[in-house]
């Protein structure tokens, strides 16, 4: 007889190798064939909802790492609280809108611009930005994102453009909506207007000049031919000065040098003194600086006056503490200039080129005019300094080229009118992490009006008509037709019609005595369209729910979708559109730099699915401090892998060893298993607790490590090893080998519902491979319950003082094995001289403490003051480990003297010989 075939080795068609790049595509088929999202759905109607809404991408290109990871994050939380509880509809979305599709058209796809009307052109961004929708959509559902992709929302969506003007015409028609003359961001690369959302800064290399402004009329404070020295970084702003700045509360000193006078913050003259290289300078007077308003100063170039005022933003951070002034230039300058009844000049055009307002300069790019502007400045002896200095400036975010504060007629929703509101909503909000409600209160603190226009084709019309005399018309008559005429024909209807035709039927207007009107050709600003999401899908969708329970998004969120949907959510309904805000960090590579294509640092999430499989992405996602910036790397990801495949031949392992397991008939009752046995579930139960609490924290990476210690140590390294000992060895229906069964089977299925939620594919293979579930897919199960077992911490407490016991004996058998005293430790002989409290533990273990140690023979000593001066010392007692007396046997390969006892059977021992004959 070979004695192998008497062995009930394990049986499984779950397979080792996960080969998950063939099979991920089958199995996602598969959900595709079920229709698992509705499924999911009918199954949890009814139960509390639970709504993480979809900040939408922009819809532009192939999706990259940080994609991934926000989507894998979301999918995390809605697959773990659709199995916990909750209804938990996921609806995906994209932004459609704005400057990247115009230029990936004009710029990739050549077409040309100025050859067709405005509605031609935006029926091809159209077409464009729904063929990338359909590509990120493939690549996010090879990620296993489990979502209504059928039905996303989607920007340009007639029904998204229509509950958009609604949200438009309730701000204007609670005054929020203004139109008005003011300095904004303006990008010339991108010929429009940018919201703070839209700028980041680089460093950029500027020249830095001290300019003086000779007084004219010094009020009887200054004396005339004094000059006032003013610095700035932008020399091309010079031509449009009107004024200078100095602080009421600052003391102004009048410097002596050579001859002539200058004035400086008293604080500022020995740095400046320093900088310009003033030889022997004397301070001979002075002055408050509320004492020099209304003096006038000289243009340094043009014959006009450039009047002292006072501002409360002038400080000695920087510069010489007056500040030059041009309001068509500078937020505080128009702010200033306003009070004082200053012009509002801005002498450069959309292009970012000087106008004819700039005589001398005039057609040159404001950047190219800094020389001769500065050269001229020369000339008239009015350049004290030049030098050049790094420093960060504001860029326009999607053409990374330098922007411009630049005065023009724009939309703008007046933030400061329902301010308190919004930071009222900001303290409602739970925040994760908790430093999220900082940020955002300080950036509506400290933010100015919201400018909404935009100089652009692709976009949302700004719903305004004019009337002849030029008053804008916004009325709930004429954003309810608008409305309605963009649900029926979407937004392209606006360039399409002329305003008489989009007004209502028989509309009149004081202002039209002959019935004519104009409409605006500015569009919204595209966190208008995003920020108007809690109107156009949580509250319009009848699956969702405003406010949603969770908006998710990376950090950089604070300034773009967390705040603009904010925004508009407090001046319609006067509530956040969220209950949580959870914000992530953003991808690095290995050594911590910023993923880039420049650099060759990226990494294609899609390329990693097809060589590793979408698994190691996601499991590599619930391993990361996401709050945080992350590194990954291939290095990185085939680390994952490995714990991948540790999880996966943890499931085989299980599965294999419960093939002739029915839990219906077989299960042993929890009051009946061994205490081992239930030591392993008292375990299960911890991490089923642990866990569940981790998805809740939405802490995944304490998810990813708690499976992954459970299957490495408490299973693998313990149970299952000396598991073999009796699953393999024991007859079928062996009450021990029938308790560890009932332990696997129940292991196993809730360690496939803890992991569904990060491994989907995984889980939904494994239980593909059950035989007594009912549900077609994990994902219309539930997750694990623990279970209620008998003086459970007794036998936790106990067993892990075991488990210390264990460890040194591990220890002593690997120092044997090094020793060359032993081969494998089945062949082992241990004597123990255990301390007083282990030898009390020992003594209470009622299991064969050979089989746990994975030994042939196992004797208790003395005590541990009595051990051999050979014995291997530990905390828990002393060691001796000698090779074991006898035969090994061939059945269960364990050493024994009683191995050729039985005359049928001589190279077994009485154990497996007794087997052998009874079932073989």
């Amino acid at each position: 007889m070979d004695y192998k075939d008497t062995l009930l080795m394990p049986k499984t068609d779950f397979p080792m190798r996960g080969n998950l790049p063939k099979r991920e595509p089958e199995i996602q088929q598969k959900w595709e064939d079920m229709d698992i999202y509705r499924l999911v759905q009918e199954r949890t109607k009814g139960r509390p909802m639970y709504v993480l809404h979809d900040g939408p991408p922009y819809a532009n290109g192939d999706i990259h790492m940080g994609h991934a990871l926000n989507k894998i994050l979301k999918d995390f939380i809605v697959r773990w609280k659709s199995m916990n509880g909750y209804h938990a509809p996921y609806v995906p979305g994209w932004d459609t809108h704005g400057l990247p599709i115009e230029t990936a058209l004009t710029k990739n796809k050549k077409v040309k611009r100025k050859e067709m009307t405005v509605a031609e052109f935006r029926k091809l961004c159209e077409k464009y930005a729904w063929e990338q929708i359909e590509g990120q959509k493939g690549q996010f559902k090879r990620l296993g994102v489990r979502g209504d992709w059928k039905n996303p929302y989607v920007t340009l969506k007639p029904e998204f453009e229509a509950e958009q003007i609604k949200v438009f015409g309730e701000m204007a028609k609670k005054g929020y909506i203004y139109k008005g003359l003011k300095p904004v961001y303006w990008s010339p690369s991108s010929e429009s207007a940018l919201a703070e959302a839209e700028i980041e800064y680089h460093d950029k290399r500027s020249p830095s000049i001290y300019v003086a402004f000779d007084v004219k009329d010094g009020k009887g404070v200054l004396t005339n031919g004094d000059k006032i020295v003013i610095w700035t970084t932008t020399p091309w702003t010079i031509p449009a000065n009107l004024g200078i700045c100095v602080h009421p509360e600052l003391e102004y000193s009048i410097v002596a040098v050579g001859g002539s006078r200058y004035v400086i913050a008293s604080a500022l003259v020995e740095d400046v003194s320093k900088t310009i290289g003033f030889e022997n300078p004397q301070v001979v007077q002075t002055v408050k600086g509320k004492d020099l308003e209304h003096i006038l100063a000289t243009h340094p170039l043009y014959d006009r006056d450039s009047l002292v005022m006072l501002g409360e933003h002038v400080t000695t951070d920087a510069g010489t503490g007056c500040v030059h002034t041009a309001p068509g230039h500078g937020e505080d300058d128009f702010s200033v200039g306003q009070q004082y009844g200053l012009d509002v000049l801005c002498p450069v055009d959309e292009k970012g080129n000087m106008t004819s307002e700039a005589p001398g300069f005039e057609g040159l790019f404001y950047d190219e005019a800094n020389k001769p502007i500065t050269e001229k400045l020369e000339q008239k002896g009015a350049l004290l300094k030049l030098e050049f200095i790094t420093h960060s400036y504001p860029h326009d975010w999607r053409t990374k080229k330098p922007t411009i504060f630049r005065a023009t007629a724009q939309w703008f929703a007046s933030i400061k009118d329902f301010r308190e509101d919004l930071l009222k909503a900001v303290k409602e909000t739970n925040w994760v992490p908790e430093w999220g409600e900082t940020r955002l209160h300080n950036m509506i603190r400290d933010r100015g009006d919201w400018c909404i226009s935009r100089q652009r084709a692709w976009g949302v019309p700004i719903p305004v008509f004019y009337a002849e005399n030029g008053e804008p018309i916004i009325t709930d008559g004429t954003i309810e037709h608008v409305s309605k005429l963009f649900r029926e024909h979407g937004s392209n209807i606006w360039f399409e019609k002329a305003a008489n035709e989009l007004l209502p039927e028989g509309f009149t207007h004081p202002g039209s005595t002959n019935g004519h009107f104009t409409k605006e050709q500015d569009i919204m600003d595209v966190w208008f369209d995003s920020g108007s999401s809690h109107q156009a899908v949580l509250q319009e969708r009848e699956d969702l729910q405003r406010p949603a329970d969770l908006y998710l998004e990376g950090s950089d969120q604070y300034r773009g979708w967390f705040n603009s949907s904010l925004s508009t959510a407090v001046a319609v309904t006067g509530k956040a559109p969220y209950k949580s805000v959870l914000s992530h960090g953003f991808t690095l590579d290995a050594n911590g730099r910023k993923m880039s294509k420049s650099l060759g640092n990226t990494i294609d999430p899609t390329k990693v699915a097809k060589q590793l499989g979408a698994e190691i992405l996601r499991l590599w996602v619930s391993s990361v401090n996401y709050q945080a910036d992350h590194p990954v790397s291939d290095d990185i990801l085939k680390q994952v892998a490995e714990v991948y495949r540790k999880i996966r031949n943890t499931f085989r392992f299980l599965h294999g060893n419960i093939a002739d397991f029915n839990p219906t008939n077989d299960a042993v009752a929890i009051t009946e298993l061994r205490e081992v046995d239930q030591y392993v579930l008292i375990k299960l139960n911890n991490i089923i607790e642990k866990v569940k609490k981790a998805y809740d924290d939405y802490d995944f990476s304490n998810v990813y490590h708690t499976i992954h210690n459970f299957c490495t140590i408490e299973l693998s390294s313990f149970y299952m090893d000396f598991a073999k000992d009796v699953v393999y060895i024991e007859h079928a229906d062996h009450k021990d080998r029938r308790s560890m069964q009932t332990v696997f089977y129940q292991t196993l299925l809730a360690l496939v519902k803890l992991v569904a939620p990060i491994l989907p594919h995984t889980a939904d293979e494994m239980w593909s491979h059950f035989t007594f579930v009912t549900e077609k897919s994990v994902q219309l199960s539930d997750m694990p319950e623990t279970e209620n077992i008998p003086n459970a911490k007794e036998t936790e407490k106990k067993f892990d003082r075991f488990m210390q016991v264990r460890d040194d004996v591990l220890k002593a058998l690997e120092t044997a094995r090094n020793e060359k005293i032993i081969g494998k430790s089945s062949v082992a002989s241990l004597t123990l001289y255990p301390n007083e409290q282990s030898k009390t533990l020992l003594s209470s273990i009622k299991e064969d403490i050979k089989q746990l140690f994975i030994v042939s023979e196992v004797k208790i000593g003395g005590s541990d003051t009595e051990a051999p001066e050979d014995a291997q010392s530990f905390e828990t007692g002393k060691v001796i480990v000698a090779q074991a007396e006898g035969e090994a046997c061939e059945r269960c390969r364990m050493v024994s003297k009683e191995v050729g006892q039985d005359s049928d059977h001589p190279d077994l021992c009485p154990r497996c010989a007794g087997i052998v004959k009874t079932y073989y």
